[in-house]
C-alpha cells in the first residue's frame, strides 16, 4: 500500500512543480482526469467490497491511494489561486 501511495505521488509531484504556463494547464488537466479515475475506481472497488467479491484491504488501499490524489488536486487547485492572485496584483 505505501509503495503504491508513494508511486502515486511520485507522479502526480509533477503537476504541481513550476513550469511553463501552457505546461501547467495540460498537467492540471491530466491530474484532473487521474483523479476522476481513481474516484470512479474507489466506487468500483466499494461496490465489490459490499457484495463481497473484494477483500476490505483493497478497499482500504483505494481510498488510501484516492485521498493523496484529492491532495494533489487541491495542491494544484491552490497553486492556480495563488498564481491568480499574484496576476491580479500586478500593476496595469
Amino acid at each position: 500500500m505505501i509503495t503504491n501511495a508513494i508511486s502515486a505521488y511520485s507522479a502526480a509531484r509533477p503537476a504541481i512543480t513550476p513550469g511553463a504556463p501552457a505546461d501547467m494547464v495540460t498537467r492540471a488537466g491530466r491530474a484532473a482526469e487521474d483523479f476522476a479515475q481513481h474516484l470512479a475506481q474507489v466506487d468500483e472497488v466499494a461496490t465489490g467490497a459490499m457484495t463481497g467479491q473484494i477483500e476490505t484491504h483493497r478497499l482500504v488501499q483505494t481510498i488510501a491511494e484516492a485521498d493523496l490524489a484529492l491532495e494533489t488536486v487541491v495542491a494544484i487547485r491552490d497553486k492556480v489561486v495563488e498564481a491568480y492572485q499574484e496576476i491580479l496584483r500586478m500593476p496595469v
